[in-house]
């Protein structure tokens, strides 16, 4: 599947406890990737949140996405 701006809900665990859901988008930018301590990362666009750029880590739990 192409991801190149596809948009998709995203819920993970914060650090914190608190459970996170937030609409997304996939650009050129984004990523997903392995930390130095050695949980994944994802960088996607926050929907909710201006269009800014955010990253979800599993250090909790992993994330969970639905591509719309």
């Amino acid at each position: 599947m192409d991801k190149e701006n596809k948009t998709f809900v995203i819920t993970y665990t914060k650090l914190d406890g608190e459970s996170v859901t937030r609409n997304g988008k996939w650009t050129d930018k984004c990523k997903e990737f392995i930390a130095k301590q050695g949980h994944k990362c994802l960088t996607y666009i926050d929907l909710d949140n201006n269009n800014e750029y955010r990253q979800a880590t599993n250090k909790i739990t992993d994330w969970k996405i639905k591509w719309n």
